[in-house]
Order: structure tokens, then C-alpha cells, then sequence
């Protein structure tokens, strides 16, 4: 029988203690509202058999763009790849790629990709597909307005998350409205996972997800979610380099500060944890607290991995306007812009409890599960 998960969690945010809760603001009132620009870390090498896109999308998701150049290119979808999924109710940027062996693109490509809100910014080739994930970070432009704009504690927030960093947690949207992806992988794990129950593995990151923000959301409550513990791993920055901690010492505490490495929480899965000493307890007691959740990503295969508990905010900045602020910042792949958010102001969609729907959920519900 499937153990019972209560829904909404209670994942406290880190500022709360300081600054109190944050107050109201919009954040996407419309796609130019929130912009985000795929950092690939390298340049396609201009030859190959794989065409090579560099496109801009207005509220379109990235499978939509994927199921239309395939369509375009004449090939199956399978041939058409990408490093991650961008939000639909944005203006991004990202990669495509398109298996087109022996062949041009067609001369008319631009034309017929112009039916949907898409611009072709450039292309050439490269010897391989985009696969999923091979890219650095994104960088994201959003735009506030509301309420929390004359909360004098607004910029004071900022440059704390500046200064300190932000909790990694996965943003809202992995779980579903209502927790919904969540309650469904409760029940796909309880009879034994399959492919086809679930094909691109949204139930598998949902569960995964919610094991680590219980974990994260422990470690903010006691106050060690920026400190590593004895036996952690911790994780360098901007890399996915990592080592277990023996000793903690102060220089090891100095680099944790300046946010040179971090520590780290379990992604559930198979395979023997590197943790030690108190930081394995921390694993043990979540394996205890969610014993459904973690024997059913076991036995579904998937292996076990690590995420750092906090993220750096790269290349930061805040600016003030006329009844409006623009924040703008970079964060690695697979870490969520709305948990940035969460930290700075208060907004239905940066809730974990179901918020009352209206057309402006109803667009939030109709974006992808996150940006990778």
C-alpha cells in the first residue's frame, strides 16, 4: 500500500526568519515579462550531419517548436534534439538540432516555421545531436511589478541571496497543480514503475524532487543547508565535481561562505551513497520518513545522483524602475528561476498550496514543467 504524502508540504524559505514573508507581485503578466537564454557552454563546430538552430520563441513550448521543425525538416521527431525544456509563457531562447545526413535544410525553412511565433536567429552544423542537458546554465530577464516594490526589505532580500545564495529546491511546477504528479507517482511506484506509464520520466523526477526538497527543507529549518556536514559530499561550484568532506575545518568552512562549493542532497535511485558519519543519518531518516517513495525509485532502476543544496546567483543584477524591477541572473542547468522568486515575493504560482484559478493561472498550468 502507498504511503500517504500530505499535500501542500511545509518547504520554508530561508528568508522568512530575516525579512519576514515577502509581499505580493506579478512576475509574467505577459511572455516579455520573463526571458530566458540558453548558455551552451560551446560552439557548434559549423559541419556535420546534424543541422544546428539557434531559435527565439514567444509562448511556445520547447516540444512544440521540436514537433513543428521535424514536420519542416521532413524527418521523424526522434531525429529532431534539444539540451532542455523552456517555459511557454516566456520569450527564450535555445538550440534545436535536426538529423539531416547528406542533405540541406530546405530553402524555404524560415517560411515554413513562420505560421508559429519563432525566429530563426542562426543556423549551422555540428556532428552530433543536441542531447538533454549537455548545456551550462540559462540565463534569465523577468520583470516585477505589484506590491512588493515599496517593501524597503526588497533589494536587502536581493543582496542577501547575492551574498549567500539560494536554496536549490525544485520549483512548484515539478509537482503538478494540487501535487498531482506527485499523487501519481505514489501510484505507478506502489505496482512497479514501466516506460510506458511514463515516457519521458515526469512521474520519476517528480518523486525524486519531492525526497530532495524535504531534505533541503531540514536542513533550512536547522540552519546547516549552507554548511556542509561531517562525511558530505559537497559540490564545486559551477561543476559537477564533488568530494566527501572528513573534516570540517575553516578553510573548508571559508570556501562554503564565498560560495566556492556546497553541500549536497540526495537524488533518490540505486546505488551506494558516498555520504558518511551524520550527513548518511540525514539520508537514512528520509528513507525511513518515505520508505514507498524511495523502495519505488529503487526497483524502477533509476540511479542514485546528487544536486547541490544551494545555488550562486552568476552575474546578478537588480534594477529599479517606474513602478517595475528587472532581475536579471544566470543558474545552472536544472535549477529553477521560481525558487529565486520564492525568496523575493509572493505569487500563487511560487506557492506549493493550490492557488485559486483564473486566466492567470490558467497560463501557468499551460507552461512546461520547468526550465532546464
Amino acid at each position: 500500500m502507498a504511503e500517504a504524502i500530505h499535500w501542500p508540504p511545509h518547504w520554508p524559505r530561508v528568508l522568512d526568519a530575516r525579512f519576514g514573508a515577502p509581499r505580493p507581485a506579478a512576475y509574467r503578466a505577459c511572455p516579455e515579462d520573463f526571458r530566458v537564454e540558453e548558455c551552451l557552454g560551446f560552439a557548434p563546430e559549423g559541419q556535420g550531419e546534424h543541422l544546428w538552430l539557434w531559435v527565439e520563441k514567444r509562448d511556445l513550448t520547447t516540444a512544440m517548436v521540436a514537433k513543428q521543425l521535424a514536420r519542416a525538416c521532413e524527418v521523424a521527431p526522434r531525429q529532431v534534439g534539444y539540451a532542455g525544456m523552456k517555459d511557454r509563457v516566456a520569450v527564450t531562447r535555445q538550440w534545436f538540432s535536426v538529423h539531416l545526413p547528406g542533405r540541406e535544410a530546405p530553402h524555404d525553412l524560415a517560411e515554413r516555421l513562420s505560421e508559429m511565433p519563432l525566429e530563426l536567429l542562426e543556423v549551422t552544423r555540428h556532428p552530433r545531436k543536441l542531447k538533454r542537458g549537455v548545456h551550462r546554465a540559462n540565463r534569465f530577464r523577468l520583470r516585477l511589478t505589484g506590491e512588493a516594490l515599496a517593501d524597503p526589505a526588497l533589494a536587502a532580500r536581493w543582496e542577501w541571496l547575492c551574498r549567500h545564495g539560494v536554496p536549490n529546491y525544485f520549483g512548484p511546477q515539478r509537482f503538478g497543480p494540487e501535487g498531482r504528479n506527485l499523487q501519481r507517482a505514489l501510484s505507478v511506484l506502489a505496482r512497479g514503475w514501466r516506460k510506458r506509464d511514463d515516457r519521458d520520466g515526469m512521474l520519476l523526477s517528480a518523486a525524486r524532487s519531492y525526497l530532495f526538497n524535504t531534505l533541503l527543507a531540514g536542513r533550512i529549518v536547522d540552519g546547516s543547508w549552507a554548511t556542509p556536514l561531517p562525511g558530505e559530499a559537497v559540490i564545486l561550484d559551477g561543476s559537477s565535481s564533488q568530494f566527501v568532506v572528513e573534516t570540517l575545518d575553516a578553510s573548508l568552512r571559508e570556501r562554503a561562505e564565498r560560495l566556492d562549493l556546497h553541500p549536497s542532497g540526495v537524488l533518490w535511485g540505486q546505488g551506494r551513497s558516498v555520504a558518511r558519519d551524520e550527513a548518511l543519518a540525514r539520508e537514512q531518516a528520509l528513507a525511513e520518513a518515505c520508505p514507498a517513495l524511495c523502495a519505488g525509485l529503487e526497483r524502477a532502476g533509476v540511479r542514485l545522483a546528487r544536486r547541490a543544496l544551494r545555488l550562486r546567483l552568476e552575474a546578478p543584477r537588480f534594477e529599479p524602475g517606474e513602478g517595475e524591477a528587472w532581475l536579471s541572473f544566470t543558474l545552472p542547468r536544472g535549477a529553477f528561476a521560481t525558487a529565486v522568486l520564492r525568496e523575493l515575493v509572493a505569487h500563487p504560482t511560487l506557492s506549493f498550496q493550490s492557488p485559486p484559478r483564473g486566466p492567470e493561472q490558467g497560463a501557468a498550468d499551460a507552461s512546461t514543467a520547468a526550465v532546464q
